[in-house]
């Protein structure tokens, strides 16, 4: 999504001001404007897609020999640097919020760019909210403090258009029930330059559904979710054949942080499915081609590609200055038989770095990460070696409130 969603902005200068909420009290809305600057400087041992030059994606590491040319690079980035503003407001009935957040770290077809992308842009009103925010699939917590803007592939991190239901988000825990906007995408293959594939376009009669649930104690948290989607696919050619089919995607996720004491945090989790590799941090197509032998109108059909994905963080503080974040997260997908034999289909990462915060606000890192893909079928594997090193500075101010 490109610009400034006007709907957002609405909803938001009416939680903040909107006459005809009743407020109960003078001070009782409020105003916060956060974010951060942050510079990157990237020594790569090896290579990747340029288009993701800033980040360590396994999946945009090189499927053949020198794909990206040769290896070495130096890159220069501020692209994660982050402006966002919040509002609430007490109302008769309940508390009103709204966010709006974007960065500067372009994708789609801004990739590689410098340009305003939004994050978060959405609104709640007591239990219920809508706008575009983080999927109740996903687990932010599981989010280590690594300074690497993508993050461990494994993880589900996917920020998606919905209406929510939230009964319940307190010290004990949370629940949240969605309807999200759907999307996915196909891989053809090596039937890709075939003109009777031409014709196939994806169509999403519903909408996905997510749910969580949390407990939280003391010692940290467990949480599970899932997600429910339809996968239609019609064939618009005029031929021979009748490609149009459907399938389902579906996934689980456990997730959980355990803070054995207060230097230490373990974040883990573990997602299965079939078709929501893009609710993946990193992982290819959700749909692949697969053989369907002996029907002769019907040759190809349409596969939800399996998808398995583990993240194993700590996060470790040293002191009140000093601080690490060392772990390892994978992604593996269950290929179908179409796929071209380069198509991705196994990709770790890893990372460890030293954190250090000399006074409030102000952090630097030197931080090493490691990525690795294998392909499908054609024994072909690629990794890449990386030392970050990061500058950031944060900010936030909160006008009004009590």
């Amino acid at each position: 999504m490109k610009g400034l969603n006007g709907t957002m902005l609405t909803c938001l200068s009416l939680a903040i001001a909107s006459p005809r909420v009743e407020a109960q009290g003078p001070d009782s809305s409020s105003i916060t404007i956060y974010g951060f600057a942050m510079a990157d400087a990237i020594f790569d041992f090896k290579q990747n897609n340029p288009d993701w030059f800033d980040v360590m994606r396994p999946s945009r590491l090189p499927s053949f020999a020198n794909e990206f040319g040769e290896d070495g690079r130096f890159y220069l980035s501020a692209r994660q640097s982050r402006l966002g503003v919040s509002g609430t407001r007490m109302t008769s009935h309940g508390e009103m919020k709204a966010v709006f957040e974007f960065d500067l770290f372009g994708v789609g077809g801004d990739a590689g760019q410098t340009t305003i992308r939004p994050r978060h842009m959405w609104g709640q009103w007591g239990k219920f909210g809508a706008g575009q925010t983080n999927s109740p699939f996903m687990d932010g917590d599981v989010f280590p403090n690594t300074v690497e803007y993508w993050g461990p592939n494994g993880m589900l991190f996917f920020r998606n258009v919905m209406i929510f239901w939230q009964p319940k988000n307190d010290d004990d825990g949370r629940i949240t029930v969605a309807i999200e906007r759907p999307g996915a995408s196909g891989d053809l293959g090596v039937y890709a330059d075939r003109v009777e594939l031409s014709g196939i376009v994806p169509r999403f009669p519903l909408p996905d559904l997510s749910a969580e649930w949390r407990l939280s104690r003391g010692w940290g948290y467990i949480e599970a979710a899932g997600m429910l989607r339809a996968l239609y696919y019609d064939d618009l050619l005029d031929d021979q054949f009748d490609l149009s089919g459907n399938d389902m995607g579906w996934g689980i996720s456990l997730s959980s942080n355990w803070k054995p004491n207060s230097s230490n945090t373990l974040r883990l989790q573990f997602v299965y499915g079939e078709g929501v590799e893009n609710y993946f941090n990193d992982a290819p197509v959700d749909v692949g081609v697969q053989t369907n032998p002996g029907n002769a109108t019907r040759p190809l059909v349409g596969k939800a590609l399996g998808d398995l994905g583990l993240v194993a963080y700590l996060d470790h503080a040293w002191s009140p200055t000093w601080a690490s974040a060392v772990g390892w997260s994978m992604v593996d997908i269950d290929n179908s038989n179409g796929q071209a034999p380069s198509a991705y289909s196994l990709g770790q990462y890893a990372s460890a770095n030293l954190v250090y915060t000399p006074v409030p606000n102000v952090m630097m890192t030197s931080e090493f990460q490691w990525g690795y893909r294998e392909n499908f079928s054609d024994g072909f594997t690629s990794d890449d070696f990386r030392i970050q090193v990061s500058f950031k500075y944060n900010f936030s101010k909160t006008f009004g409130g009590m």
